[in-house]
């Protein structure tokens, strides 16, 4: 199968490397970055293409932009990982409209397109013939489109509570273990990178909001937006609401939830005890899908990273690959 791969961070540098590392089946015949791209319908060498990226900052020729390679490569399905303003959709909504446009498929890990733009996005790769696939953009790893669509086919989901968000949790960890601040704690993650200079999107709860928005169209089909949930982050938590919390074998996490027979979607603090299934450590993400037949079915895994995020577009990819491209 033929892919293009637009945006070379480390979330494209992971998949480009994976693809080239593995025998999948898949071939590269575009890619860009922000600065420069490359289009070889006959297959691009990947290693090299890396190669030259960590020399010269560029994985091709200048003024060969990601626009290019979506109207022009050859490919079955498109990769779009480019960076992307999560509150607006942009700049890669207009990449994947215009890939499904094409009829061409699509595997984003972009968060943004998928929570503003569900429904049309799904209705144009609908009417297209095509697959709009996203399982990158909520919990990194945890594989929980695959889940929903596939493993618990048939059930009805009552309700999904998680920790989708590891800054905060790596944060709310380190407050709970060593009585750390908040301010000590948001420190710490910067230096380790779990941080970014400005955390607002994580510690504010945009992030996991974000997420949830995604969560509850995909199994729901709703169409509800950002401003649908009910939203409070860890920016204000004190050591001693953790140490409290601990006194009553508890601690914080911070939780999304939505229970439609409720009409609540909320991102906030709550108190959990210890051993509950949702007290996960560092950075790590937790799901728990409440259901009808299978009752509560409760995922955990890494939530980011560059291996990681990859290991969930090439699921999706390897299932276009089986299911509309290479048919037995």
């Amino acid at each position: 199968m033929k892919v293009a791969l637009i945006g070379l961070g480390s979330v494209g540098r992971g998949a480009a490397e994976m693809i080239a590392k593995k025998d999948l089946g898949l071939t590269i015949t575009g890619i860009a970055d922000s600065k420069s791209g490359l289009i070889n319908n006959a297959g691009i060498d990947i290693v090299s293409v890396l190669a030259t990226k960590k020399k010269t900052g560029s994985c091709g020729t200048p003024g060969v932009t990601a626009a290019d390679v979506v109207a022009k490569a050859e490919y079955d399905a498109l990769i779009e990982v480019t960076p992307t303003n999560a509150l607006s959709g942009e700049p890669a909504t207009g990449y994947i409209r215009a890939a499904l446009n094409r009829k061409k498929h699509v595997v984003t890990s972009n968060k943004g397109p998928v929570a503003l733009y569900y429904k049309e996005l799904k209705e144009l790769a609908r009417k297209n013939g095509v697959e709009f696939r996203y399982e990158a953009t909520v919990a990194g790893a945890i594989p929980i489109m695959h889940v929903l669509e596939h493993g618990l086919a048939g059930n009805e989901i009552l309700a999904i509570y998680g920790v989708l968000n590891g800054t905060c949790n790596f944060i709310l960890t380190r407050m709970a273990h060593e009585g750390l601040t908040y301010e000590q704690a948001l420190l710490e993650a910067r230096e380790l990178g779990y941080a970014e200079a400005d955390p607002t999107y994580d510690v504010q709860g945009i992030d996991a909001a974000i997420k949830l928005v995604i969560l509850a169209n995909t199994i729901w089909g709703n169409g509800v937006k950002l401003d649908a949930v009910d939203r409070t982050g860890i920016d204000l938590l004190t050591a001693d609401a953790l140490q409290l919390a601990d006194e009553q074998g508890c601690t914080i996490r911070l939780i999304a939830e939505a229970i439609p027979r409720k009409n609540l979607l909320r991102v906030s603090p709550r108190i959990l005890e210890k051993n509950h299934p949702l007290v996960t450590q560092g950075t790590l993400n937790a799901l728990t899908l409440e259901t009808d037949m299978a009752k509560e079915i409760t995922l955990i895994g890494r939530g980011a990273g560059s291996v990681e995020t990859a290991s969930a577009i090439i699921g999706d990819l390897l299932f276009i690959r089986d299911c509309h491209v290479q048919r037995p």
